[in-house]
């Protein structure tokens, strides 16, 4: 088994994009010319995009975990893991999958007598937004209560306000969401992980998806923050490379409630498709669109947005729109896990990427016979690659205890991490919503960075 050296700082050096799965090379029926009518809306008769594929509907390994061996090693000090995830602002929704994700790690770590002898304890902090000043409270108070880890933040441009205080503190920080490519070069001191891929491969998978779907334009209505234009940058240039053109690119700031300017300067445009990068700032711009007499498979919508709008919109509102989510869809398995922790659980977004984060967290513990934040960063790499597989607690550590190197690979996908701290290899996952408002899942596409 490999011991890592005492983490260094990272040398920033952003890996080149190696797209490791075929994409369709032309949409059905073609691709017409975007329409030249003097109507407002966005012309709808070039999309058509590829029949949804039977997926996303299996069950995830079963990982068995028979008798777990008790720790050779016992801590005095036992793992604190924080969360720092959002129970209010605009990405609130993300937050009970999320926190879903992390207590049910917790749970399974515990179940199988914790780590180095110790149960682990977790702490929940709300994360907010980037309008308020609670990420920074949260982590001050998370710090204060002598955490190792810290699991979040889920917004990119949070994760950027507290990334500092957190690493500058010798604590892991290790967000479930967090796609901005400029983590991959952040000064961090080698604390900082993720197991959300960058933006790079999201914005690759949705701008070649668009083509697919038979748009030759693109307008696009884009958060101006770190998430928001880094992703934006990066479905251009695949939406460009795949013979696209990008017409129209209208920003907007977080905390705005207007976005009429925008919708309008877009549609003047006369894309064949639209690509909203915003977070629930989608549930206003929406209802502008189709207003305006925008059809639904036009718009093409990401993470930061997929929700379940159910409630807010009437029936059939969103019916054909799609979207990516960074992550493989979550089985049958894994959800029926996630209810039993939180029963009024909606939507999965990142719930797999948490439980991961919580996992590896504990694994790379054990493996360092530490609870020391340093120590784990230390050993998280070695703990995803290069080793036996397995893919829950149990297993893992029973082959820890046994003196056996491990590959975790989670309910996100495989796992296997760079020097910087990202994931190496993932799935993107392109979702439809259907006549009630709600998303079912229609392709997954595998990557590398």
């Amino acid at each position: 088994m490999t011991s890592l050296p005492q983490v260094a700082p990272r040398i920033a050096k952003l890996t080149v994009l190696s797209l490791g799965v075929a994409l369709l090379a032309t949409a059905c029926g073609g691709s017409p010319a975007p329409s030249s009518t003097g109507s407002s809306s966005a012309a709808a008769a070039g999309i058509a995009c590829p029949a949804p594929s039977a997926t996303g509907a299996g069950t995830s390994a079963a990982g068995g975990t028979g008798s777990v061996p008790a720790s050779a090693t016992t801590t005095p000090t036992p793992l604190k893991i924080g969360s720092l995830l959002p129970t209010t602002g605009s990405l609130a929704f993300l937050g009970p999958p999320e926190i879903a994700g992390v207590n049910l790690g917790i749970k399974e770590v515990n179940d199988a007598n914790g780590v180095l002898g110790k149960p682990v304890e977790v702490i929940h902090r709300d994360s907010g937004d980037t309008k308020t000043d609670i990420a920074t409270q949260s982590t001050t108070a998370l710090l204060g209560q002598g955490v190792s880890a810290i699991v979040g933040a889920a917004s990119s441009g949070v994760s950027k306000t507290v990334i500092n205080q957190i690493t500058g503190a010798g604590v892991v920080q290790f967000s479930p969401a967090n796609t901005s490519p400029d983590f991959t070069s952040w000064d961090d001191k080698g604390l900082y992980w993720r197991t959300a891929p960058s933006d790079v491969l999201q914005g690759k998978v949705l701008g070649n998806y668009m083509a697919t779907c038979g748009a030759q334009t693109v307008g696009m209505i884009v958060l101006n923050d770190a998430y928001g234009t880094g992703l934006a940058k990066n479905v251009q240039s695949a939406f460009e490379a795949a013979g696209g053109k990008v017409v129209a690119q209208e920003l907007f700031n977080e905390g705005d409630s207007q976005f009429s300017s925008q919708v309008d300067k877009v549609l003047a445009a006369k894309p064949d498709a639209i690509a909203l990068i915003t977070f629930d700032q989608a549930k206003s711009i929406v209802p502008l669109m189709t207003g305006k007499g925008v059809k639904a498979n036009q718009i093409f919508m990401v993470d930061g947005n997929m929700s379940d709008y159910s409630k807010d919109f009437q029936a059939g509102t969103l019916k054909g729109a799609q979207g990516t989510i960074p992550g493989t869809f979550a089985k049958e398995d894994f959800k029926k896990k996630l209810l039993a922790i939180d029963p009024a659980l909606k939507d999965y977004s990142y719930a797999g990427e948490s439980y991961d984060a919580v996992n590896l967290i504990a694994l790379a513990a054990e493996e360092a016979k530490s609870t020391k934040g340093t120590d784990i960063a230390a050993h998280l790499k070695d703990v995803s690659e290069g080793g036996e597989k397995c893919n829950t607690f149990p297993s893992c550590v029973t082959l820890l205890r046994n003196g056996k190197d491990i590959d975790y690979d989670g309910q996100s996908g495989p796992v296997t991490f760079s020097d910087a701290g990202d994931p190496t290899e993932a799935y993107i996952g392109i979702y439809e919503y259907q006549d009630d408002n709600t998303y079912k899942p229609v392709k997954e596409e595998f990557g590398k960075l």
